[in-house]
């Protein structure tokens, strides 16, 4: 067991509670922790260089992870320059890109527990479900993304229209001018660039309408899991962002992207 002497707390995120061990990242888990790590194990075995490894569990319950090294968005409002440069579409694109190939082939036993629920399907991939920029580790690119409790069973569109609304970004207005972003007009423009990029060959109203489900489903999971006594949704549900959720899904009603 490390001296608590040795363990040296990392600011941001909701959840709290990660701490540095020497080359280690120790975080709470709960029952979804085996899933999440059977998932950063297939990324190891397919060299994936984006994600922490998973080494075990600790004798306090805890995650024992690998370190990204890099700079992180923490709790600095506002964000730093990178995380809204249009540049980083492109290495957000790639990253998610390259992971959801690497999950391609990976089924999940059928006993598998994820955090925010759901049962794998033929045709989904297990998604990150959270790769936003406060997830992001920055070393004058993208390193790759922490945090990876969220994950579980989506489509590749389900996942991409996540964090397309956590860069682009297409969150609400409120929420992002608090983030430094104030380019309302440029959305469309970076849009386009995130989706070409990945290779979505959709439709962008179409898209759009998946961005405006997922912001929903996300803020109604939520408002569920906070009236389950879960403490970290109870903590978002008063911070409002089931509210700021449900409030950019109709901020996007009727913009032409």
């Amino acid at each position: 067991m490390p001296d608590s002497s040795d363990e040296k707390p990392l600011s941001g995120g909701n959840a709290g509670g990660a701490v540095r061990v020497g080359n280690t990242i120790r975080k709470p888990g709960g029952p979804w922790m085996s899933s999440v790590h059977a998932v950063l194990r297939h990324l190891e075995g397919h060299q994936f260089p984006g994600a922490p490894r998973a080494i075990g569990i600790d004798e306090d319950g805890r995650q024992i992870l690998t370190e990204l090294a890099g700079q992180t968005v923490g709790e600095r409002r506002p964000w730093p320059k990178w995380a809204h440069d249009e540049d980083t579409l492109d290495d957000v694109a790639d990253w998610l890109r390259s992971f959801h190939e690497a999950m391609a082939d990976y089924q999940p036993p059928a006993d598998a527990i994820w955090r925010m629920g759901g049962r794998w399907m033929p045709g989904m991939i297990i998604g990150h479900n959270d790769a936003a920029p406060y997830n992001a580790v920055w070393q004058g690119r993208l390193v790759g993304f922490i945090d990876w409790d969220f994950a579980g069973p989506v489509t590749r569109e389900w996942d991409l229209a996540w964090s397309a609304f956590s860069w682009t970004p297409l969150h609400s207005h409120a929420v992002v001018a608090e983030e430094g972003f104030n380019d309302f007009e440029g959305r469309p423009r970076r849009l386009r660039r995130l989706l070409s990029r990945y290779g979505w060959a959709g439709m962008a109203p179409q898209f759009i309408s998946t961005v405006q489900d997922m912001a929903l489903a996300n803020a109604q999971g939520i408002r569920r899991l906070a009236g389950d006594g879960d403490p970290l949704f109870v903590k978002m549900l008063q911070a409002g962002v089931a509210e700021n959720l449900e409030v950019a899904a109709a901020e996007l009603d009727g913009l032409v992207f």
